[in-house]
């Protein structure tokens, strides 16, 4: 299968790249299409996303770009929309819905900062119930296809991200599988595909993709579809870790497909 990558960033919000660097790198892989996916503006941290302008800008240098690589390699424009994203994506390509915060009352809680900010929030809303909060976490991303109108389910299990061998709480646990299995079974009635995401295994997080190998499990024995992304930050990092997520997927009965917006 000739790669494609539809979850990439770049400088115009948290990636190290800029746009062009990241086409020239995917026509060098041979890549027939890429898709680009930056973070849409979230007004309760602005600190990684693109703002209204900026956004009106990265609009203006991907169509640039598709019209100056079109013999070369297909260019789509996107955005990966947040929950509590406030830009609208009906102009754009596609969109990607994920869940980045954990809602408390007026307070946003980062899930994919560091694993003291998941700690703290425990002890301050869950009376320090690790499993509680990753309940919490799932309440919110039954939802994420209803809020953002997504064509493709993000990173489904990023609660994950710190918890390698279990660090921070039991991803076995019935209450944990009970929990998730109950959002993605929700999702799974949007029609919408899954992303299985090697984001996490590049920047050195974790050693598999999101979602974990029992909830790709449940992906497949629901009738579910997956199509796979790099959450790329860096030209270097295009569809980086796409063998080993291919054969995980396989593993279970599931074959990535490639990528259609939403119809």
């Amino acid at each position: 299968m000739i790669p494609e990558d539809f979850h990439v960033h770049t400088t115009w919000c948290d990636g190290k790249d800029e746009a062009e660097t990241i086409v020239k790198r995917a026509v060098e892989l041979g890549m027939a299409r890429l898709g680009f996916s930056g973070h849409a503006h979230t007004p309760c941290d602005e600190s990684y996303c693109m703002s209204t302008e900026n956004t009106l800008l990265y609009r203006r240098e991907i169509e640039s770009l598709r019209v100056k690589y079109a013999d070369r390699i297909a260019i789509l424009c996107g955005l990966e929309l947040d929950m509590f994203s406030d830009t609208p994506a009906d102009d754009f390509d596609y969109a990607i819905g994920s869940m980045h915060y954990l809602k408390f009352g007026d307070e946003y809680v980062p899930v994919d900062e560091s694993p003291r900010i998941l700690r703290d929030a425990a002890q301050k809303y869950c009376g320090g119930d690790m499993l509680a909060l990753a309940e919490k976490y799932y309440e919110q991303e039954a939802d994420v296809i209803a809020r953002t109108h997504a064509d493709l389910i993000g990173h489904f299990d990023l609660i994950t991200k710190y918890n390698e061998k279990n660090a921070l709480f039991d991803e076995e646990s019935p209450r944990y599988l009970d929990a998730a299995f109950s959002a993605l079974d929700a999702l799974l009635e949007t029609g919408r595909p899954f992303e299985v995401n090697t984001g996490a295994i590049s920047r050195g997080y974790r050693s598999r993709p999101y979602p974990a190998l029992p909830l790709l499990r449940r992906i497949a024995q629901k009738g579910g579809r997956v199509v796979l992304s790099s959450d790329s930050h860096s030209a270097k990092t295009l569809c980086a870790h796409f063998a080993e997520a291919t054969a995980l997927c396989e593993s279970v009965g599931l074959k990535p497909e490639p990528f259609r917006v939403w119809e």
